[in-house]
């Protein structure tokens, strides 16, 4: 009976970290990832001698074992992987609650055939079941998840496996096992069941508002940036229609600028040349910077900001080709923009100032806002970003900024200075 088990626990322990390096993304290169998991497969076994040979029947032992197998396994994830957060640790516990999982179909199958060679077969077949299951559901999610935002979420997710781990060892292994309570096997396969549902319906309900997020900023740029094609396309007609105007009056002011040239009033002859140059500057199309959508979004931004009284002081230096999406930069200084608008709008004409810096040269990226504050700022303590006074998390325009900043590797935050609220975005390419 002992081989018996230890030859589950063998498999079990193979397959534990094959979801791990399968479901992880990676810090090391493949090889040295591969040995670390071959490592902690030789060293859980090692432990599973301790318990099942030197120390059998010891309770303290096995829970001793146990625990000390979990702090592995758990350690072995976060070693191997990239970000090592929340995240990490919920895919090292989701990986031991799907193992255990197939492990208990070994006993379940042994119980009812009472044949060792079919129960181990069996079990390394359901576990490799599980393992191609999940894969083909959910490791595209959890992959692009560890990839994504930040992972403070994440961490009251851990619950799920935890609750899901603890219930199949009660269950089925201690105080007693199958052995002693066959009558338990129905509802651990309940539990089974009830396991795979859960974590495939949460994490494909994560995806879809995420998608659902990412979908409404894109609809949002979308419309700004229509709206913003708008207003140019009248700004220009506006002002061909009053160049004509100019145009056809220029012979005027001709004959007008000769005849006080031969009366040699000079003075009155620089007032008129500076009419028209006035004239003609005021129906010039303002261009911000060189990118055609960031130029659009930013004019957009700057006639709402016309409209609400609010004082601007823009410097954008955006060429044509850059290192990053078009869209996805000007969603961000779009988000950016309409805070800081959304921030003073409300305030004494004096306040209603916001400073714009957006320059993106040389391979680098910087992206500042500045404008008056009352209040106090509720800073969140892992990403040290702004929370909404809404929900107390971050809102979607702040969320699709740090995504931003992370895909990039560039660095964001912001401080309040004397009633100035100030906010950075900075990042090498």
């Amino acid at each position: 009976m002992e081989s018996f088990t230890m030859l589950s626990y063998a498999i079990s322990h193979v397959f534990l970290m094959l979801f791990i390096y399968l479901f992880m993304e990676h810090r090391y290169p493949r090889v040295i990832t591969g040995l670390i998991c071959v490592f902690s497969v030789l060293s859980l076994g090692v432990l599973d001698c301790l318990k099942m040979i030197l120390f059998p029947g010891s309770g303290l032992c096995y829970v001793v074992v146990t625990v000390l197998q979990i702090i592995l396994t758990q350690s072995a994830a976060f070693f191997i992987s990239k970000g090592r957060n929340g995240r990490a640790l919920f895919v090292g516990l989701s990986a031991s609650s799907y193992v255990i999982a197939g492990a208990v179909s070994a006993a379940i199958i042994k119980i009812c055939l009472g044949s060792t060679v079919l129960a181990l077969l069996g079990s390394a077949a359901i576990h490799l079941a599980i393992l191609a299951l999940l894969s083909v559901n959910i490791r595209e999610i959890c992959l692009k998840y560890q990839e994504r935002s930040c992972g403070k979420g994440w961490w009251g997710l851990c619950l799920i496996p935890v609750f899901f781990y603890c219930s199949f060892s009660f269950i089925a292994f201690f105080p007693h096992t199958l052995y002693d309570n066959p009558g338990n096997i129905p509802g651990i396969v309940f539990v089974v069941i009830t396991m795979f549902v859960s974590y495939i319906v949460v994490l494909r309900y994560l995806e879809s508002e995420y998608k659902r997020s990412a979908s409404y900023w894109e609809n949002m740029l979308q419309q700004s940036y229509i709206q913003g094609l708008e207003n140019r396309y009248y700004l220009v007609e506006r002002a061909e229609q009053n160049l004509k105007i100019l145009h056809h009056d220029i012979r005027h002011y001709s004959r007008m600028m000769d005849s006080l040239l031969e009366q040699k009033k000079y003075e009155e002859v620089k007032a008129v040349n500076e009419r028209i140059s006035r004239m003609a500057d005021e129906n010039k199309v303002e261009e911000y910077c060189s990118n055609l959508i960031v130029n659009t979004i930013l004019s957009n931004m700057m006639e709402k900001a016309r409209s609400l009284g609010i004082e601007v002081n823009l410097e954008a230096s955006v060429p044509k080709e850059i290192p990053v999406d078009d869209y996805e930069l000007t969603l961000v200084v779009a988000n950016l923009f309409e805070n800081a608008l959304q921030c003073v709008k409300a305030f004494e004409k004096e306040k209603r100032y916001v400073e714009m810096k957006v320059y993106c040269q040389e391979g680098q990226l910087f992206i500042q806002t500045k404008n008056a504050y009352e209040g106090e700022i509720q800073l969140d303590p892992v990403t040290g970003l702004p929370k909404s006074h809404k929900s107390g998390n971050h809102g979607l325009g702040m969320q699709s900024i740090q995504a931003f900043s992370e895909k990039i590797d560039g660095t964001i935050g912001c401080y309040l200075d004397g009633g100035i609220f100030c906010m950075m975005l900075a990042a090498k390419f």
